[in-house]
C-alpha cells in the first residue's frame, strides 16, 4: 500500500515571493480579535486560524498568512480610534508638527489612508486645511463624517489611487498610521500611495517597531487583522522598489514602541536623507535584523511569558482573589486565547467604547461591561490588556486603591502595580 503524503503550498512572500519556511512564533489557533459576540452567538460555532508566523529568508518580512479577506475583517469594525484620550491627543500634536514642518495651509491637501473616525484629520480641518480619508469600514466612516471629515468609503490600492488622482485629489501629504500591517497586498498599496503622492509630497507612515515587540516580549500585537510585522530594514526596500526613498524616522512611544517613517519621491532631491535612518538601519543591523537566525528565539520567549501569566493567576485563584481586565484590544484577545484565559479566571473585562460593551470576547467569550463594574464588584486586580494605554488606565482608574486593588501589566513580563 502506498502513502502518499499532501504538502501544504503556503503562499509566498507578500513582498518579494521568496518561498516562506522559517517560523517566527506560532501561537496556535484564535479566532478574529474584533469579533465580538453577541449573546446569542455564544451558542453558535466560531472560526479559529492558525495564528503560524513566518520570517521571510530573503527581505526579513515578518508576516502572517491571510486566511481572511480584508474585506470580511474591515468592512465592518468595532474598533473607534477616538475612544483613547491619548491617541487623539497623539493625533493632535501629529498635525502640529506636520503643519508647522512642511508648512501646510488651506492650499494644502491631507489624505489619510484608514482614517478611521476621523480622530487625526479633524485636527487639520480644525486648521483649515482641506483633508480627505479613506475609510473601508462604512460604520466607522459614517462617525468620522458626522465630524466633518469627508470621507472615501473604500480599500486602498492603485485602483482607488488612480480614481482619486483622475480626480485630482492627489496629497501635499499622505498619512498611514498602523495600516501598513493590515494590507494583504502590500506592494498594491504601497504603488498607489506612490501614484497619490504630488511631487514634492510627504508620506508619513506609522506602525509597531519589529525590534522593540521582540524586545519588549509583545506578541500580543500579532492577530488576523495584522498580516505584516515590519523592521526599518524592510521597510525601506519595500518603499525603495516603489520608487518612494524613506528620508526620516522617529521612534515614538506608542504601541509599545512604534516608528515614523516619512518618505518621498526617489527623484525629490528637496528632502535629503537625515542621519536618523542611517543610525536607525546601522542599530537593526547590529541587533541582526538582517540574519534570519535572530529571529528564531522569539518563540521560546513567548512560550515562558504565557507560563509566568497562568502562575500567576493560578495562585492569586488559589488565594481566593478576584480578577477583572481592563479593556478589550485586538492584542488582548491574541493575549487571552493562547494562554487560555476565560472566565475562570477572569470574571469580566471593562471597555469604554460602547460598541463593545455587552459583547463578548471571541473565544474566549468573556463579557464586556461598562467600566462602573470595576467599582460595583470591587476586584482584588484588575488585569490591564491594553498595556500600552496603562498610564492613561492607571489614573482613570486610580479609585481601585479605595478597597487595595491592584493593576496586573502581562507585558513585558507579569508586574503588579498598588
Amino acid at each position: 500500500m502506498v502513502h502518499q503524503t499532501t504538502t501544504v503550498r503556503r503562499p509566498p512572500c507578500r513582498f518579494c515571493e521568496a518561498p516562506l519556511s522559517q517560523t517566527f512564533v506560532n501561537l496556535g489557533m484564535s479566532p478574529l480579535c474584533e469579533s465580538y459576540l453577541s449573546s446569542d452567538q455564544r451558542s453558535q460555532m466560531e472560526p479559529f486560524y492558525p495564528l503560524h508566523v513566518y520570517v521571510c529568508g530573503e527581505c526579513f518580512l515578518v508576516q502572517l498568512e491571510a486566511y481572511v479577506s480584508a474585506e470580511h475583517i474591515f468592512s465592518d469594525y468595532a474598533y473607534f480610534s477616538s475612544y483613547s484620550d491619548s491617541w487623539v491627543e497623539h493625533a493632535r500634536v501629529y498635525a502640529e508638527q506636520m503643519v508647522k514642518r512642511f508648512h501646510l495651509s488651506g492650499n494644502s491637501h491631507v489624505v489619510e489612508l484608514a482614517s478611521n473616525d476621523g480622530y487625526l484629520l479633524q485636527h487639520f480641518v480644525a486648521r483649515g486645511i482641506p483633508v480627505l480619508g479613506v475609510e473601508p469600514a462604512a460604520n466607522v466612516a459614517k462617525a468620522a463624517i458626522e465630524k466633518g471629515v469627508p470621507t472615501l468609503v473604500e480599500f486602498f490600492g492603485t485602483n482607488t489611487a488612480n480614481t482619486m488622482c483622475a480626480e485630482g485629489r492627489r496629497a501635499d501629504l499622505l498619512v498611514g498610521n498602523n495600516v501598513l500591517a493590515q494590507v494583504p497586498d502590500l506592494n498594491d498599496f504601497v504603488r498607489g500611495m506612490q501614484m497619490l503622492l504630488n511631487p514634492r509630497g510627504v508620506i508619513t507612515v506609522e506602525f509597531p517597531h519589529l525590534m522593540r515587540t521582540m524586545q519588549g516580549n509583545q506578541f500580543d500585537q500579532i492577530y488576523h487583522e495584522h498580516f505584516s510585522y515590519f523592521s526599518l530594514t524592510t521597510t525601506v526596500h519595500l518603499f525603495a522598489a516603489h520608487g518612494l526613498t524613506v528620508f526620516d524616522v522617529e521612534e515614538l512611544p506608542t504601541h509599545g514602541g512604534s516608528l515614523r517613517l516619512y518618505a518621498r519621491h526617489a527623484a525629490d532631491a528637496s528632502k535629503p536623507v537625515e542621519e536618523r535612518v542611517r543610525e536607525m538601519l546601522a542599530r537593526e543591523s547590529g541587533a541582526g535584523f538582517n540574519r534570519l537566525e535572530s529571529y528564531t528565539s522569539f518563540g521560546e520567549q513567548v512560550k515562558e511569558t504565557k507560563r509566568k501569566l497562568l502562575s500567576f493567576l493560578i495562585k492569586a485563584k488559589r488565594d481566593g482573589k478576584s480578577i477583572a481586565g481592563y479593556g478589550a484590544p485586538g492584542k488582548g484577545n491574541t493575549l487571552l486565547n493562547y494562554c487560555g484565559i476565560r472566565t475562570d479566571f477572569l470574571d469580566y473585562t471593562v471597555d469604554r467604547s460602547p460598541h463593545k460593551q455587552g459583547k463578548f470576547l471571541p473565544g474566549t467569550h468573556i463579557p464586556v461591561h461598562h467600566p462602573d463594574k470595576i467599582k460595583e464588584t470591587k476586584p482584588d486586580y484588575v488585569l490591564i490588556l491594553p498595556w500600552n494605554l496603562k498610564a492613561e488606565i492607571l489614573e482613570q482608574t486610580a479609585y481601585i486603591r479605595a478597597w487595595g486593588g491592584k493593576f496586573v501589566v502581562p507585558i513585558p513580563e507579569v508586574r503588579i502595580y498598588d
